[in-house]
């Protein structure tokens, strides 16, 4: 099935998202969004459709799935949402953003960079887009963060504090590098129930105001709960 222009200006809307991202807050995932979620097409344990299906049960308003290098899930989850708005058309659906997550060199330090609202098709990306992490000049933060723009996207560091150098010492230099914004509502540890970890969020917002960020959530999902990270 071809995905229709209207759903694919819906996926690439960032000015909507934007609106979305300024108004996150601790409650908003996992149950009206969730940026952060990975399907069998990379290493997560949901098919697509076992994940959008999950998503529609749940009633997320706005969602993006962001395999590793590899946009497939988003364009199986995408036809599956086109076919049931065919099908049952007074039926709330989420919006389904593009997504992606890319590893990433960020001086010295391996990164996670999250990118939404892109064109998939847009050759930028085709490095991104080998179901492997990049590698060389490809994996430097900058050049991903630039071709996501170039595509039309916007760039999250996932996880801040996931990682071996402090969120104080990376977010800046993310931001420098052109980043949007942050995940900052995560949950480290993987709780049950889900919940972002209060020192990290608080660390992070700090952070976020600071640089002109916007702030994102995400259960990182990689198991067969969406309100779980596993």
């Amino acid at each position: 099935m071809v995905v229709t222009s209207a759903t694919q200006a819906e996926a690439h809307n960032t000015t909507i998202l934007r609106e979305v991202w300024a108004n996150i807050n601790l409650n908003s995932c996992p149950y009206h969004y969730n940026f952060h979620m990975h399907t069998t097409c990379s290493d997560g344990k949901l098919s697509p459709v076992a994940l959008i299906e999950q998503a529609v049960k749940i009633g997320l308003k706005g969602m993006a799935i962001t395999d590793h290098h590899s946009t497939q899930g988003y364009k199986i989850a995408q036809e599956w949402l086109e076919e049931l708005r065919l099908r049952q058309p007074l039926t709330l659906l989420p919006h389904l953003w593009t997504g992606i997550e890319v590893t990433s060199n960020l001086v010295g330090t391996e990164v996670h960079i999250l990118g939404y609202g892109f064109n998939p098709q847009h050759s930028a990306l085709t490095p991104y887009l080998q179901g492997t992490s990049p590698q060389g000049e490809n994996a430097h933060a900058k050049r991903v963060i630039d071709a996501l723009h170039q595509a039309g996207g916007l760039v999250i560091l996932a996880h801040p504090s996931r990682y071996s150098r402090p969120a104080e010492d990376l977010v800046p230099l993310a931001a420098e590098l052109g980043v949007d914004g942050i995940e900052a509502f995560y949950a480290y540890g993987n709780p049950k129930p889900w919940q972002p970890s209060s020192k990290q969020t608080e660390k992070a917002l700090q952070l976020s105001e600071k640089y002109g960020l916007f702030t994102t959530c995400g259960t990182d999902t990689h198991g067969s709960n969406l309100l779980h990270r596993i």
